[in-house]
């Protein structure tokens, strides 16, 4: 079975329903990783960083980029970087931000050199926009992102109003990351994901 490390920083639980979609694709092999208030991560959480197949980062946008917390953990990563101790890993990324564009691919630009500094193999959505006149907010990939998973969630809603559409868009991309480090580590992946839409993500 890989294993799926989803290390991110939420500023106020969007991010975290996202990383929860994100793991519920990936399926048993995904355990979250969350940089705390401080910008830190306990040395369990590098542990399970170094022992993964594949990391998903995630963290919210603020001011066109990630956040500071975000920004401290990747800096830490440099003991990793020194050694290229996750040359050849699978990376992908997600972010949340309030409005609908919102400099969110600045974010996942920032996610994608991190990775390719880590010598990494980047995973995008692999999902079409929707994109046409009947396309709904609700629908898949609504914002149209193919480098990263990408939501978005007014500046005054709680993390409970995150819409259906874009948290399965997370855990559809959850899926698409398990299944390539799967195919790239010569194992299946564990359990299979159903394709269907799970309700329980989407609420």
């Amino acid at each position: 079975m890989t294993k799926h490390a989803i290390v991110f920083h939420s500023g106020y639980g969007h991010t975290l329903r996202m990383a929860q979609a994100i793991a519920a694709g990936a399926g048993a092999g995904a355990q979250l990783v969350p940089i705390d208030a401080d910008g830190n991560l306990p040395d369990a959480g590098w542990d399970t960083l170094h022992a993964a197949d594949a990391i998903i980062m995630g963290s919210p946008t603020y001011m066109g980029s990630v956040s500071w917390q975000f920004k401290k953990f990747a800096d830490a990563t440099s003991k990793s970087w020194s050694s290229q101790a996750w040359k050849d890993k699978v990376f992908a990324g997600f972010t949340n931000s309030a409005t609908m564009n919102g400099d969110k691919l600045s974010t996942l630009h920032y996610l994608f050199t991190l990775a390719m500094q880590h010598s990494g193999i980047w995973v995008g959505t692999g999902l079409l926009p929707s994109n046409a006149k009947a396309a709904q907010r609700n629908d898949i990939n609504y914002i149209g992102s193919f480098s990263g998973a990408m939501a978005q969630s007014p500046s005054d809603s709680r993390p409970d109003e995150m819409l259906p559409g874009d948290l399965e868009t997370a855990r559809l991309f959850g899926m698409r990351v398990a299944e390539v480090a799967a195919s790239l580590r010569g194992r299946p992946a564990q359990p299979p994901a159903s394709r269907q839409p799970a309700e329980s993500v989407a609420t």
